[in-house]
């Protein structure tokens, strides 16, 4: 391969290629923490400083060809790029039989090297034997072709959230090796070297650079932590854009002045005088200027956060705060924490209308605690969603337009950020934090994470409201079931003492008849003491448990409904004892309750039997009608739930749903098996327990052989 240089451009631009590649290698030297990626970069580009500085030395001198150095370098250089994006592509295609095929690319790569090294010293080398004229050409275009190729596949392989932080890498080593098969190509074609192409390579080189140092910043993973001020950055984007923006304008003047006839030298005058006015204001804008910080912090700039411990921290905290701590507390605490704030109140808004204080966390309260809906400060965090920084809306405040801050927020002497909290693109309400333990400048991750941070805390003060309100609804709930409950029992009390008083003018001179009544306001007595005592136990199912007979508890049943008709008959087999565990109150009153609901279900010649049996390991109280009976829907989806009854109003509808709270409270259940116009058999199904009496007396049987064997 020859060339000869004809200008000191080539000279130029691998100077500056050098220049470029040696600001790279110090800043990627200063910073790297030891992992493979990011050293395997280090050397690719410290050989590349080398081939630059080379390839500089070779245009100055104008010499004819380059020497073993040059060559070797020229060679080192697209191994160790290969070696590189190798290592890159590897983890994607581990699990792949690509993947299986990568790990022997390294060595094959650097073989492949070492050969083209060789067909290129052949004859320095003194070998047994000449390789083809154009095997060292090939070899070159094989490299870049190998480039493009693993390129390729980096960029086919990488998922498209994360080509953002590659895809200027793809764009700068992709056109190095696309200009190198360039050259190459169009030296096998012509058999040499063209001198202008090559010259050309220097400053394509420099351009790659950039493109490689803002990848490099972006993929931290490869430890890799590039730092370029961003002030250093916003200066010199600033200085070089009024460049660009002056020699824009200059040549308008110039083409209006060749151009406008005799108008043209006014017009000239007039144009540049309007256009260094607007430089100046886009210059003094402070608008334009965050916006242009913003706009490079995040296309040029690693992240400040690591945010996977961010998001764990915040979540942490509000997840399991302090012992004892307000959730509304935590909640500010959790957002405060993420810029070192020691202080903050939260203002919320339930129903539309004003937004109050709802919480404080180490801050003092203003002297106002509403905030009207329609105010400018609720207006503006509706509009523009912004973190607004009180000091900065002082001193600047044409960046926040015509928001006007309410008295109380200027009174605050330690509020430092206002944070909209924002559910469903609806304000929930908004965060005022106190100034953080060191004063720090905003940029523009701040305040996307704390906007975001008020977003989460929106929606879990959102879920903390709901939950109150389902609280105060369950409250209310169990109030009326309880009122329902006593009304239920007084009913049904007074239907008893409302038929003695509807009898007693016939039958009051009948013995029988005032026996029947004592017995009868003796029964209501009860009833009303019972439940005054559970009452005052403050609970419907309170009381407490005992081995209870069944057999017992239904007979009093059937005692205490014997009166009317049809009367109920108990069926109680005398080898068949089965005892429960219950409130024996709560059993007879249930008991009776879906006696009292057969009667009222059968006419007066009717059947009404209540058996008692074991099953397996549960005691059933089957109370078995030959009344109206009931259809499968109904005792679907209405015959359990509350405040539902087939009585119109006679009835309270929760009678057969407090007898199957009562079952499955106990570890049972109420079951029921009807037919319309067959009757009904309802089930009540407890845990069964060993007859106590029949223990004891085991237990004395078993002590009174043992001491008879002894003696």
């Amino acid at each position: 391969m020859t060339w000869a240089s004809q200008s000191s451009l080539g000279v130029l631009g691998y100077e500056a290629a050098a220049a470029c590649w040696l600001v790279l290698f110090l800043l990627l030297l200063t910073s790297w923490r030891g992992r493979l990626q990011g050293g395997l970069m280090v050397v690719a580009v410290l050989i590349s400083l080398l081939w630059a500085l080379r390839a500089a030395y070779y245009a100055s001198a104008g010499a004819s060809g380059p020497d073993w150095w040059y060559q070797l370098l020229e060679i080192a250089r697209g191994v160790a790029w290969l070696v590189f994006l190798v290592q890159l592509l590897e983890p994607s295609l581990r699990n792949s039989g690509i993947g299986r095929w990568l790990r022997g690319a390294w060595p094959a790569t650097v073989g492949y090297g070492v050969l083209l090294a060789g067909v290129e010293q052949s004859a320095r080398l003194g070998l047994p034997f000449d390789p083809p004229a154009d095997a060292a050409i090939l070899g070159h275009v094989g490299l870049a072709i190998a480039g493009l190729a693993l390129i390729e596949q980096l960029f086919r392989n990488t998922r498209p959230h994360r080509r953002w932080a590659t895809k200027f890498l793809y764009l700068g080593l992709g056109l190095i090796f696309a200009y190198d098969f360039f050259l190459y190509a169009d030296a096998l074609l012509f058999k040499r070297l063209d001198p202008a192409v090559w010259e050309a390579r220097g400053l394509v080189s420099a351009m790659a650079v950039p493109l490689i140092a803002v990848a490099a910043s972006r993929n931290p993973e490869w430890s890799l932590d590039v730092f370029v001020s961003r002030r250093m950055v916003l200066h010199s984007a600033t200085i070089f854009g009024a460049g660009i923006y002056l020699l824009a304008m200059a040549g308008m003047g110039y083409y209006i002045r060749v151009y406008g006839g005799n108008w043209g030298a006014i017009l000239q005058l007039a144009f540049v005088a309007g256009a260094g006015v607007l430089l100046f204001v886009l210059l003094f804008s402070g608008q334009l200027r965050a916006k242009a910080r913003v706009m490079l912090s995040k296309h040029f700039f690693n992240y400040k956060y690591d945010y996977r411990e961010e998001w764990l921290s915040f979540i942490h905290t509000l997840s399991s705060g302090e012992p004892n701590e307000p959730l509304r507390e935590r909640a500010i605490r959790a957002a405060a924490e993420i810029v070192h704030s020691n202080g903050g109140l939260l203002w919320t808004r339930r129903e539309p209308g004003d937004f109050t204080l709802a919480a404080t966390w180490n801050l003092s309260e203003p002297s106002v605690r509403s905030e009207p809906g329609n105010s400018p400060l609720v207006a503006f965090l509706k509009q523009q969603q912004w973190v607004i920084e009180l000091d900065q809306c002082e001193h600047d405040p044409e960046l926040y337009g015509d928001l006007a801050l309410p008295e109380w927020l200027r009174e605050l002497r330690r509020a430092w950020l206002v944070v909209p909290l924002l559910h469903s693109e609806d304000l929930k309400g908004f965060l005022v934090l106190a100034e953080s333990r060191a004063r720090q400048q905003l940029n523009w991750e701040d305040r996307d994470l704390l906007k975001t941070a008020g977003r989460q805390v929106a929606g879990y003060v959102a879920l903390l409201e709901t939950t109150e309100a389902l609280w105060e609804s369950r409250q209310f709930e169990a109030f009326h079931r309880l009122s329902a409950y006593v009304v239920h029992d007084l009913k049904n009390i007074a239907a008893q003492l409302a038929l003695v008083v509807s009898n007693a003018a016939r039958h009051k001179a009948n013995p029988a008849f005032v026996e029947d009544a004592f017995s009868t306001i003796a029964n209501a007595t009860e009833r009303m003491n019972r439940l005054l005592a559970q009452l005052r136990k403050e609970s419907r199912t309170g009381g407490s448990a005992q081995p209870v007979a069944l057999a017992a508890a239904v007979c009093q049943a059937v005692a205490a409904r014997a009166a009317r008709r049809p009367t109920p008959t108990p069926l109680i087999a005398p080898d068949d004892e089965p005892w429960v565990r219950v409130d024996q109150e709560r059993l007879i009153a249930v008991l009776e309750h879906l006696i009292q609901n057969a009667q009222e279900a059968t006419g007066a010649e009717g059947v009404i039997e209540v058996s008692v049996y074991s099953e397996n390991q549960m005691a059933v109280a089957a109370i078995r009608d030959t009344g109206y009976g009931m259809d499968a829907k109904f005792i679907r989806e209405q015959l359990f739930k509350p405040f539902t009854t087939t009585k119109g109003n006679a009835g309270m509808g929760i009678g057969v749903y407090e007898s199957r709270e009562f079952a499955q409270a106990a570890g049972g259940e109420l079951t029921v098996v009807s037919q319309p116009g067959e009757g009904s058999t309802f089930f009540l199904r407890l845990p069964r327990l060993e007859n106590p009496g029949a223990a004891d007396r085991e237990s004395e049987a078993s002590e009174w052989n043992r001491a008879a064997e002894s003696s």
